[in-house]
């Protein structure tokens, strides 16, 4: 490995953590630092005084072309969007699924001023040559972002212990059996997410309220062929879940708002495309 190489490995999981929350898509996110490795191996390196800042730079840019074409395809989408779940052992409190949702109602240059200014802590200054509009106005766009998605920045931590046995509780009642108990650990209001990206079967709305939502389930309960089974819980995109296997041999992620010791809302990722990278580290 060349010392360029080795340079730009020391920044790349930073550079894919800033291109996933640009993106929501692990494999598009993948790509634009892949693309800024090649931009990095063409440069001079000697005139380069900060690198993390040249690459953040780099990839911020190379994030804001790729959206335009992103939100094209976004509008054609069938059914329900989530972005690709993102499982770890503890939460990520700073950009949950349901701020990744609110981010898709930003502009791209709102979405990077956020997401720059708020979770990755660069100053205005430093945003101002990353997209190309002078200090001011990042500010101006990073307070409209801030605006929009203030509801949805995480409000209630949830105690690990308790989020995991909210989990398995939500699991066991959602299968088959335990169906009649699921009605008990929703919220007024619960919203129900799944994302099938026309791959696979998926409820083709957002559903809304406990009873809804509990009807959803025993259908599913229903068609379902056997068993799911846990391959593991854990969080996904910062919220208390867990990863199954379907019947269908293709792995599923269930993510769970949880506030009070009740469920808000459930995020259910089916998209096959969406859960390639998870297949090869949960074998």
């Amino acid at each position: 490995m060349d010392a360029g190489t080795a340079a730009f490995d020391v920044h790349r999981p930073a550079l894919l953590r800033v291109a996933y929350r640009m993106l929501g898509s692990m494999a598009d996110a993948e790509d634009m630092v892949q693309e800024a490795f090649l931009r990095w191996a063409q440069a001079d390196h000697a005139a380069v005084r900060v690198p993390a800042a040249f690459l953040r730079r780099v990839v911020t840019r190379l994030c804001l072309d790729h959206l335009k074409s992103a939100r094209v395809r976004r509008e054609t989408y069938e059914g329900p969007w989530l972005p690709e779940p993102v499982v770890e052992e503890e939460a990520d409190e700073d950009v949950t699924l349901p701020l990744m949702l609110a981010l898709e109602r930003l502009s791209p240059l709102e979405r990077a001023a956020f997401l720059l200014h708020d979770v990755f802590g660069e100053s205005f200054e430093e945003i101002a040559t990353s997209i190309g509009r002078n200090a001011a106005t990042c500010r101006q766009l990073a307070n409209r972002a801030r605006t929009n998605v203030r509801m949805e920045r995480t409000r209630y931590a949830v105690d690990r212990v308790q989020a995991m046995e909210i989990a398995s509780a939500f699991f066991q009642a959602s299968r088959g059996d335990g169906i009649a108990n699921l009605g008990a650990l929703l919220a007024e209001g619960v919203r129900f997410h799944s994302d099938g990206g026309g791959k696979r079967p998926a409820v083709a709305r957002v559903l809304e309220g406990p009873s809804e939502v509990v009807r959803a389930h025993a259908a599913l309960a229903r068609l379902r062929l056997g068993p799911s089974q846990i391959v593991r819980y854990g969080f996904v995109n910062g919220l208390p879940g867990f990863v199954t296997r379907e019947p269908d041999g293709i792995l599923q992620t269930t993510a769970l708002l949880v506030e009070h010791g009740l469920i808000r809302a459930i995020y259910v990722m089916r998209n096959p495309d969406k859960l390639r990278h998870l297949e090869q580290t949960m074998h």
